[in-house]
């Protein structure tokens, strides 16, 4: 055996400022040792207010922590508020983001109860204007900002990148005696737009601590490299997605791989994936996903996880899956009564598992679990409670049983935790 102990693996951290993102008692901060947040966006038509609504409730159930929503015409400025009011009726208080571009100065100035409803503004440096137009329309988002005591995130996108500072980057570059290829001039163009645009911010009096950064791109090796960088450079709070990821399994991937590297390393602040949803899905699998990120590093503990084996030729029946699929869309739907009514539930790890190679070991790691019954093997399937095997389970009734056994064990466990 080693003399020296095998390092564990833990995220690293990042010091950084903390902004607060505001509605009524709902605070959320961001940053500063906060933890990583999860933020989502809605594709409805904001000036559908009770579809907006409803699909901004349905992401803050599935655990978003702050929706941002597309402000882009008067109507929608003028729907922000009565948006903000179903929720209010719905006892939903998740912060509302506005996404401006183009038009954002003058829908923040024309429609202030838009400005102040909202709790964050979104702000894309490449989309304000061009020339002496983009300080000045720049400079009235900031005004409307610090009046109404609102966090700002600068959002660069290398698809709407500033392109005089891009240009004008190109043109040192060229004269370089070895230039840089040209992906890496896009990556300092990405990074000096957004800390030159924060610094503008604060020049213009707003409190740094409530500018938070992103430079999002749709490549894995890009984000990584532009992140790595902007970190190094500066201590906002920073926003991380992999933008445009795609649909289904690419843009989950994609997403995943890109957000875990650089959340491992202490970059991100909060997140988002940007997942394109396939044809009926629902918008909240990009929050189920978000959370699995943050879960799977032990950054965040969202919902109960539970263990289940792939399957092998020794679990022929469908059975387990059909079992572990069932017990987590139920712990799931749950969720978000249970974090209320017993504190500490989201912990819990349930095993399932198909056979008895390793099902009685996960089991017994788990605070619940379940060992079927595999090809072959005696049509039993012991039960494991606190890695004690407490029961065996028989018969067609399997996966109804073992799901009021898990209920029992919540209300026993975490209901005497309650106040």
């Amino acid at each position: 055996m080693s003399e020296s102990a095998i390092e564990i693996a833990r995220p690293a951290t990042r010091t950084s400022r903390q902004s607060r993102v505001v509605w009524g008692g709902r605070v959320v901060t961001v940053g500063g040792g906060a933890p990583v947040r999860v933020q989502s966006m809605t594709n409805t038509d904001t000036v559908d207010v009770i579809g907006t609504a409803i699909q901004v409730k349905e992401l803050a159930l599935a655990g978003s922590e702050m929706v941002r929503i597309t402000v882009n015409t008067p109507e929608a400025a003028q729907a922000v508020p009565h948006i903000r009011e179903q929720l209010d009726k719905m006892g939903i208080d998740v912060p509302l983001i506005g996404d401006f571009h183009y038009n954002g100065h003058r829908l923040l100035t024309d429609y202030p109860a838009c400005a102040e409803t909202l709790s964050k503004y979104r702000i894309n440096p490449g989309n304000v204007g061009k020339g002496d137009k983009r300080d000045l329309q720049f400079g009235q988002m900031i005004e409307v900002a610090q009046k109404f005591n609102k966090p700002i995130r600068i959002g660069v996108n290398w698809g709407s990148l500033d392109q005089e500072l891009l240009a004008e980057l190109m043109d040192v570059n060229s004269r370089r005696a070895e230039p840089f290829e040209g992906r890496q001039v896009m990556y300092e163009a990405l990074i000096q737009s957004a800390i030159g645009s924060a610094q503008r911010a604060e020049a213009m009096g707003m409190d740094g601590s409530q500018i938070a950064l992103s430079c999002k791109v749709s490549g894995v090796q890009d984000l990584i490299s532009v992140y790595r960088e902007l970190a190094r450079r500066c201590d906002y709070p920073l926003h991380l997605g992999l933008t445009e990821a795609g649909m289904g399994t690419k843009g989950t991937v994609a997403s995943a791989t890109a957000l875990s590297i650089l959340l491992q390393e202490g970059i991100g602040d909060t997140i988002r994936v940007s997942l394109t949803p396939q044809p009926g899905e629902s918008r909240t699998q990009e929050v189920v996903i978000a959370s699995e990120i943050l879960q799977s590093l032990g950054l965040r503990v969202f919902v109960p996880s539970v263990t289940a084996c792939p399957g092998c030729g020794r679990t022929t029946s469908t059975t387990f899956q059909e079992l572990a699929k069932q017990i987590d869309d139920f712990l799931r739907a749950q969720m978000p009564v249970w974090r209320g009514q017993y504190p500490g539930v989201e912990g819990m790890k349930v095993a399932v598992m198909g056979c008895i190679v390793n099902g009685p070991g996960e089991s017994k790691h788990a605070d619940i679990g379940i060992s079927l019954p595999g090809t072959g093997e005696a049509p039993a399937a012991p039960v494991f409670i606190d890695g004690e095997k407490r029961m065996t389970l028989r018969g067609e009734g399997i996966a109804q049983e073992f799901q009021r056994i898990v209920e029992d064990y919540i209300q026993k466990r975490y209901g005497t935790a309650k106040a």
